[in-house]
């Protein structure tokens, strides 16, 4: 129901949950999954919907305010609430209300005789106190698994010629952009159907030589370079850059890309930090994980913990970063959620090293991994299959919710 003064009614924020439950539970995209409520009576009824309903829930585009508004922070903070609720005392039924009265109430009722018990299985008032006491002291208890893996993008496998013919083509499509008839006298040349046979004469060849590469990917620098020159040129007749937002990222991020490509093919290497491998979602970096069918993987890394039957997103970042960094603040987490440390951690070689051995030890962790040094005949090994439930957890993520091919384009709406 629509208010003039107002505008549209908010949608239920289990709505909003529920509908992100179901698109990854089934894998569908977002136009599939309103279409899929529409029809199903059983997902309605998994939204709260009073009855059954024919027409759409919602549209499909709003999925996208959807995932900028629940960020890694607030699904966080879902999984922390969750977690509350799991390990949190049973409440009391009214039936056992009555048996934690006073005893003057109970007598004064009659209770206390016609429930009296044998002296034998009577408890002294001091055995609850202990009892508190002993459930307090635990300080260790449970089991933590830490690893991290690389969620990929959804983008074409980069390669410097193609970035570069991106970059340029963009760029000859702000040149279309700003060329004004009153505001210039000659439009500035591109040359763009001679780079395109350029860079097709190169790139479909099924086999292509180093020098082959290098030459065409000098030409298409020359291209871009030019066209580069051409916008700045051409944005000095202007009185403010009359590029919109998505515009003017494009710009930036040319600018950047030919830059590092620059760089590389002067120094004649293949890799600089921050490195760009899509001018459409230019938030994407190359993520090195050593893996037999794809050495590297381009998306963001993730570090997940499994906690006694609980997995928590530790961290997500679009950077690669050293997981050995960060397993001391993982434990920390752990002591936070639980009240008392794990028994035992079970974690990858990278995370072994010495500072967080000597840590482990200090604070009485056992850690299931191979010992520095000779072995001994007497050290903790760990056996093949322990750490096998976080990486189950990582396959079900990938092959049955989707995490390996992120479609999301912003970077916001691909951390959710």
């Amino acid at each position: 129901m629509n208010n003039s003064k107002t505008g549209a009614d908010g949608i239920n924020p289990r709505v909003v949950i529920g509908s992100l439950i179901i698109k990854h539970m089934c894998d569908l995209s977002d136009r599939e999954t309103v279409q899929q409520i529409q029809e199903n009576m059983y997902m309605q009824y998994f939204l709260g919907f009073s009855s059954f309903s024919d027409e759409e829930p919602f549209d499909a585009s709003l999925f996208v305010e959807f995932r900028k508004r629940l960020g890694a922070e607030q699904m966080n903070a879902i999984n922390e609430k969750i977690l509350k609720l799991a390990i949190a005392p049973p409440k009391e039924s009214p039936a056992n209300k009555k048996d934690n009265e006073p005893p003057d109430a109970r007598l004064q009722s009659g209770e206390m005789e016609q429930q009296a018990m044998p002296e034998a299985i009577k408890e002294e008032p001091g055995d609850a106190k202990v009892a508190q006491q002993e459930q307090a002291a635990v300080t260790h208890h449970g089991k933590l698994i830490v690893d991290a893996t690389a969620c990929p993008q959804d983008i074409a496998y980069p390669t410097d010629l193609n970035l570069l013919n991106d970059a340029r083509e963009k760029s000859e499509e702000l040149i279309d952009f700003l060329y004004s008839a009153t505001l210039h006298k000659k439009k500035p040349r591109t040359y763009r159907e001679v780079a395109r046979k350029t860079y097709l004469k190169t790139a479909q060849k099924k086999i292509k030589t180093k020098k082959e590469i290098r030459s065409a990917v000098k030409k298409q620098l020359a291209f871009v370079n030019r066209n580069i020159k051409s916008i700045y040129k051409l944005l000095s007749a202007y009185n403010r850059i009359p590029f919109d937002a998505h515009q003017y990222k494009y710009f930036l991020v040319i600018q950047t890309l030919y830059d590092q490509q620059a760089k590389m093919f002067k120094e004649k290497i293949h890799s600089i930090e921050h490195r760009i491998v899509s001018i459409h979602q230019p938030h994407v970096r190359p993520i090195v994980r050593g893996k037999t069918n794809a050495n590297v993987e381009f998306g963001a890394k993730i570090q997940v913990s499994l906690m006694n039957g609980f997995a928590f997103l530790e961290d997500l970042s679009w950077e690669a970063f050293n997981e050995g960094t960060r397993l001391l603040k993982t434990i920390e987490q752990y002591k936070t959620r639980w009240g008392y440390y794990p028994k035992e951690v079970l974690v990858d070689k990278i995370y072994c090293n010495r500072i967080n051995r000597e840590k482990l030890k200090e604070l009485g962790i056992v850690l299931v991994a191979k010992p520095l040094g000779r072995p001994r005949a007497t050290s903790i090994r760990i056996r093949p299959g322990q750490r096998n439930p976080i990486e189950g957890k990582f396959g079900q993520a990938k092959t049955a919710y989707g995490m390996n091919r992120i479609k999301a384009r912003l970077q916001q709406t691909s951390e959710s």
